[in-house]
């Protein structure tokens, strides 16, 4: 008898994090932490793919700003980072307004109604970052989400000829020296289809692996991905394709970014943008809270939908039914004949 693999009655929010749940860039209490000055550092970073260009390099914005943290690193301004004091540093980041809660008030919106309630739908949350996933651990927002994905970096890495040692010695002065996995605007739709065919969840699927739309654990259509801008565009466009919602946020009061947004919403880039505020009397709040109400409202119609065709109706008994008289026609009186 074919089976799903999913009940397909979980709702994905996938959220990008800087500027879209914090005002700025989660690397501050890093350059705080010492002393160096943020936007030298950035200069430096956007100056440096042109000077590697130069030299006839061709390399990637995302892995720049990595490799720069870690000249910093070998270089002694940054002297000792690793990755626990990464993780300590991003209990410092500052969110948005509403936040870490807002992410538990709309989980509770799958327990706001009996239907929701009988089929078990569930709200998930997803950090899809080109920042740093630590940083993104130690922040107060990481006990109300159920991924993460962006760049980690690796401590002391093993030396050539490792497989072939019995021991290793043990390192007591831990130091941040090589990229372990880096995530930019365009690999941030592998995270997205990881999400959606459940491969983050179940290691036996791979996220090449071929899988029929009904086998997948959230479909497109139960996304929502919600970021600030331009360079998720990427992000944007596959959710949308496929069915999703893309929403977009801008700092409130600041003018270019929600000229920026709208301009994305009249490119058919995103279906809808508002302020990073995540109260309740705020516009994104009232959006999302919307859509993810109508999502659940589809869900409960699909399955019970679904259910009455597999479910044939039982018999019934019938009542006999009168045999009329009929007069035989003029016409069969003489055909007897």
């Amino acid at each position: 008898m074919a089976q799903t693999l999913y009940t397909q009655n979980k709702i994905a929010l996938i959220w990008d994090f800087d500027k879209t749940l914090i005002p700025g860039y989660m690397q501050q209490p890093l350059f705080k932490r010492f002393g160096i000055d943020e936007d030298n550092f950035w200069d430096e970073v956007n100056a440096l793919s042109e000077h590697y260009k130069e030299r006839g390099y061709k390399v990637s914005g995302e892995s720049v700003y990595l490799n720069h943290i870690l000249t910093c690193v070998r270089n002694g301004e940054m002297k000792g980072l690793n990755n626990a004091m990464l993780r300590e540093l991003g209990a410092e980041i500052e969110f948005y307004e509403g936040l870490p809660d807002f992410f538990e008030t709309l989980r509770q919106i799958a327990k706001s109604k009996l239907d929701y309630l009988k089929h078990d739908i569930q709200i998930e949350h997803y950090i899809v970052s080109t920042g740093i996933a630590e940083m993104i651990r130690g922040s107060k927002i990481a006990d109300y989400v159920d991924g993460i994905w962006a760049c980690e970096f690796i401590e002391n890495p093993l030396m050539p000829g490792f497989l072939s040692q019995e021991e290793f010695s043990i390192e007591t002065d831990l130091e941040i020296s090589q990229i372990g996995s880096m995530v930019d605007n365009t690999t941030k739709t592998r995270a997205i289809f990881e999400i959606n065919k459940g491969s983050n969840k179940n290691e036996a699927i791979d996220v090449n692996a071929k899988l029929n739309a009904e086998d997948r654990r959230i479909p497109f259509q139960n996304m929502i991905y919600i970021a600030d801008g331009p360079s998720d565009v990427p992000s944007f466009a596959v959710v949308r394709k496929y069915g999703g919602k893309a929403y977009a946020v801008y700092k409130p009061g600041n003018k270019k970014e929600f000229e920026q947004n709208d301009r994305l919403l009249q490119s058919n880039r995103i279906h809808s943008y508002g302020p990073a505020r995540y109260v309740d009397d705020s516009n994104t709040t009232m959006w999302l809270n919307m859509h993810i109400q109508q999502i659940c409202d589809r869900i409960v119609a699909d399955r019970e939908l679904n259910f009455s065709r597999r479910i044939s109706k039982p018999p019934i008994h019938l009542k006999d039914e009168p045999i009329p008289d009929i007069e035989p026609s003029l016409e069969q009186d003489t055909m007897d004949l």
